[in-house]
């Protein structure tokens, strides 16, 4: 190989030597990248700065708690307030809503799967958006507008509540990337994985608010002024608009605009970026990366595995009220009482997961952990005879969001260059509404109410999920000693500030995958 080529460090040799990647594919030089507006928003900031710097473990320690005490907590209230939006139709569905409406059949079903609809056609145009806009604000008014659907949700006919969940789905879509792209901006890769764990395990909590609002709503119905399944979804809406407000005033559109951080710590990120290999966000949408976003192996891996690991997701948050009351036989109110200990397992159960996983090395084992633990619910749930059986295993399926917190981690940590993370994130989070699509509609009126056709599909699925993810470990094993390998073979050359040219983890050679 040419010493052209040695010191070409953004092109990954193998390519350009197979031919799989041209160097016309590459947009410019780097040193061009780097004074051009195509360079990560962090480069101002870190070109005059010396790369060697040696990081202060107190300050470093100080920084990750101040994003600890204003960041996650935001991220926080919106995934439980995003979860409280979702699991209010199941309760809605005991209270009164299928009657309300008039809904026979699979109606019921198509109120799930519409969700999910709306979550797919826009979950691209909304990662573009986030890309392409100040990404706080951006998502501040995601925010607003579902909190606005949602107190729309009290609707007298059929068409229109699926109209309304329809576009609920739309604006939804942008929380789940919008939060990758936070966790990545804050935290040092190693990190990122238990605070993914800890935002998403806010499910939980939603699912606890839900159920205990709906049980007082029930509880009193005789006295409300409307019916108690449109005023649960009339506070929830509310509940979210001011947290959009607030997500407005208190969420900086990057660490380099945060209000919280003194120029020290805005140093301090730049070199925690650098450690990570990543910048901090480019609104440049580049088609080199969009391509190689969809000819990387590692997002169809994802893909499938957010498919499979999502029919059962979908089935389960759609129908647990009707399961519980129909299939373990327990009245509205205790339903609805029955719901709280799920939400309760959720929580604690990933919080669990976010605090072991700094310890183990290997991601895919606590994906599979997860998704293991969930199997075992499903089967109880599908084959046990007794009823506290059934509950005990729906129960432990509420720890599956385990491996999809590992794939969330994995697109904030595992995925450079700005246009390629949100492409990624984008085709994952659509993997998560094929699923979610078709969980409901595993669910038929004719099998009610034990529905054991879809609970047996759960199980299938929980099976197919455990196939895929030892894929992803391979893969990213066999690439880091490749390059490792170039490195010790001298084919590999930094250059200052290379973190910040945008680069795709393809394209950065000293760019190692996180297993």
């Amino acid at each position: 190989m040419t010493e052209e080529k040695k010191e070409n460090y953004k092109v990954d040799v193998e390519d350009v030597e197979h031919g799989s990647l041209s160097q016309e594919d590459v947009p410019c030089s780097l040193p061009q990248l780097l004074e051009s507006a195509d360079a990560d928003d962090a480069f101002e900031y870190a070109k005059n700065l010396d790369q060697d710097t040696e990081i202060d473990p107190i300050a470093d320690r100080k920084l990750t708690w101040k994003a600890d005490m204003i960041i996650f907590p935001m991220m926080a209230l919106v995934y439980a307030a995003q979860f409280l939006d979702k699991t209010s139709m199941s309760y809605a569905a005991v209270m009164g809503l299928r009657t309300d409406l008039n809904m026979r059949g699979d109606m019921y079903s198509w109120s799930g799967t519409s969700f999910y609809l709306g979550y797919l056609i826009f979950e691209y145009p909304a990662a573009w958006l986030l890309q392409k806009y100040p990404l706080a604000k951006t998502m501040a008014i995601f925010l607003i507008l579902w909190g606005f659907v949602l107190t729309m949700t009290s609707v007298a006919n059929y068409p229109g509540y699926i109209a309304i969940r329809t576009i609920l789905g739309m604006l939804e879509s942008s929380s789940s990337i919008g939060f990758m792209l936070l966790t990545s901006q804050y935290y040092h890769r190693k990190d990122q994985s238990a605070r993914t764990a800890f935002w998403v395990a806010c499910n939980g909590v939603g699912q606890i608010m839900g159920g205990s609002m709906a049980y007082g709503l029930a509880k009193r119905e005789a006295s409300l002024p409307l019916a108690g399944w449109k005023l649960i979804f009339i506070i929830c809406g509310v509940i979210t608009i001011f947290l959009g407000l607030l997500f407005w005033l208190v969420v900086p559109d990057s660490p380099f605009k945060a209000w919280f951080l003194n120029d020290a710590e805005k140093t301090l990120i730049v070199h925690r970026l650098r450690k990570n290999q990543q910048g901090v966000g480019n609104h440049t949408f580049k088609k080199y990366q969009f391509i190689e976003a969809f000819t990387d192996i590692r997002t169809w891996i994802m893909f499938f595995s957010s498919v499979a690991l999502n029919i059962p997701n979908g089935g389960i948050g759609t129908f647990s009220s009707l399961l519980i009351a129909g299939t373990m036989g327990y009245g509205e109110l205790m339903t609805l009482l029955m719901g709280l200990p799920a939400g309760a397992c959720e929580f604690v159960g990933l919080i669990l997961f976010g605090v072991i996983s700094p310890f183990v090395k290997n991601r895919m084992v606590l994906a599979s952990i997860s998704t293991i633990i969930a199997l075992i619910g499903s089967c109880l749930m599908s084959f046990a005879g007794p009823p506290k059986a059934q509950l005990a295993g729906y129960y432990l399926m509420m720890v599956s969001p385990g491996a999809m917190i590992v794939m969330f981690s994995i697109v904030s940590s595992n995925v450079a260059g700005y246009t390629k993370k949100t492409t990624v994130g984008a085709i994952y989070l659509i993997g998560y509404c094929v699923g979610n699509l078709i969980g409901p509609q595993t669910f038929k009126e004719e099998d009610a109410p034990g529905y054991r056709p879809a609970k047996i599909v759960m199980v299938a699925f929980y099976v197919v999920t455990l196939v895929t993810l030892p894929l992803l470990y391979i893969v990213n094993r066999r690439e880091n000693r490749r390059r490792d390998k170039l490195a010790e073979e001298g084919m590999v050359q930094h250059q200052k500030n290379s973190e910040f040219a945008d680069l795709t983890d393809k394209e950065n050679l000293e760019f190692r995958y996180v297993l």
